[in-house]
């Protein structure tokens, strides 16, 4: 875990990337922001989390890092110290956290309740859309610390990703008054959904998906397919982090739109 710091004093504001080591888009993010450093008014930090499964080009070693915490400093698991290291790190912290996906090319946010404060944060970001976690984070950083907001950066190993990371870093600088930048004014509303179940995908040699994320699916309409089995919406819905391939036993999960941030 490599930890950089910008301005003097106890951080209160961390960017946390690479909690997956096939998503480089995070230290990627951060070492150009570090490389091209802002001025700032209250002391930030920056953290390149499993700097070990980056190297090794894994999404982890162990176990997945991102349903690990809060962890444990005494595991054999690499993952599970990890976890309980970095969750020591982002104690008081509010948290940009770096991801990337196998099934969105733009930038969208994750939260575990749209508090006040998350309204506030997810607006001033130039996101596509915001997903509300709650009730689905076991292991999950949500689950630790108390302010976090996940961003999904575009298609993992992409310069676009990359691009995203450093943008997305910079707005979340200054809507947290890290920066005296003006925090950015949204000139779209932004849909927020609520996670639902996932859509399990059955072991198979070849997989499609018939929908677009965000996009809405009426009853009765396919939605994938794992070899010549389709999978059909068993009710209306919303897809979020659907793909064929991003995950080894789901395509991805359901969402209801519950409300626009204007």
């Amino acid at each position: 875990m490599r930890i950089e710091q910008l301005g003097d004093g106890v951080p209160e504001v961390a960017v946390v990337g690479s909690i997956h080591g096939d998503e480089p888009c995070g230290r990627d993010g951060i070492e150009a922001v570090l490389a091209d450093p802002p001025a700032v008014e209250r002391p930030v930090k920056f953290i390149i989390a499993n700097e070990a499964a980056l190297d090794a080009n894994e999404r982890y070693l162990d176990t997945d890092l991102n349903r690990s915490f809060p962890g444990d400093a005494d595991s054999e698991s690499h993952e599970e110290r990890l976890a309980a290291a970095l969750a020591a790190e982002l104690h008081d912290c509010t948290v940009l956290s770096l991801h990337s996906t196998q099934s969105y090319d733009g930038m969208f946010a994750l939260v575990d309740e749209l508090t006040p404060e998350m309204e506030e944060l997810c607006s001033a970001l130039s996101v596509d859309a915001v997903v509300q976690t709650k009730g689905a984070n076991e292991g999950r950083l949500f689950a630790t610390v108390d302010s976090v907001i996940e961003v999904e950066c575009g298609y993992q190993g992409s310069a676009e990703a990359a691009e995203n990371a450093e943008q997305v870093t910079r707005e979340f600088l200054a809507a947290t008054g890290v920066t005296a930048e003006s925090p950015l004014q949204r000139e779209t509303a932004l849909p927020v959904f609520q996670l639902g179940e996932p859509i399990p995908k059955a072991a198979a040699e070849q997989y499609e998906v018939f929908v677009q994320n965000f996009e809405p699916v009426p009853e009765g309409d396919p939605v994938a397919a794992a070899d010549d089995e389709t999978v059909v919406a068993e009710e209306p819905f919303h897809p979020v982090l659907l793909s064929a391939y991003g995950y080894e036993d789901v395509f991805g999960f359901t969402a209801d739109q519950i409300g626009i941030l204007d």
